[in-house]
């Protein structure tokens, strides 16, 4: 193995390690697992939850490098749309809870009459680096 190769094992490593940490604290921030155990009255399949995510992880990790392709039913595919909405509300919903927090974060750190610049700085930055993304990676 040269040396080419083993840098860009190590280089793949550590950007998987770093999107992982990062959607796992992203999660634990949010608190999405233990709202929806409490919404649901259903604390004693925490753990199932716990593994589900992890498991859509790997899932989701595998697919996105091996590129599989499926023939599903058309009645299956609105069951898998209808959960990944489901999944994509949660998160939507985990998100408007944690903005809460940008008012309380931002009077401690002294800008709280800075506001309105720290959330149209976080707007911009989705906006760009979606157009970023779709621009430059996106085969149409």
């Amino acid at each position: 193995m040269t040396i080419q190769a083993i840098s860009i094992i190590l280089v793949g490593l550590a950007g998987g390690l770093a999107v992982g940490s990062g959607f796992v604290a992203f999660l634990t921030v949010l608190g999405v697992i233990p709202r929806l155990t409490q919404l649901t009255k259903t604390m004693k399949f925490i753990q199932a939850y716990e593994w589900a995510v992890i498991s859509g992880a790997l899932m989701g990790g595998v697919f996105s490098l091996l590129e599989p392709s499926f023939s599903l039913h058309p009645f299956s595919l609105v069951l898998l749309g209808l959960l990944s909405g489901t999944f994509i509300g949660m998160l939507a919903a985990a998100l408007t809870e944690v903005l809460n927090v940008l008012p309380i974060l931002a009077k401690r750190v002294g800008i709280d009459e800075k506001i309105v610049i720290l959330l149209m700085a976080i707007v911009l930055g989705k906006v760009l680096g979606s157009l970023f993304h779709w621009i430059y990676f996106v085969d149409l």
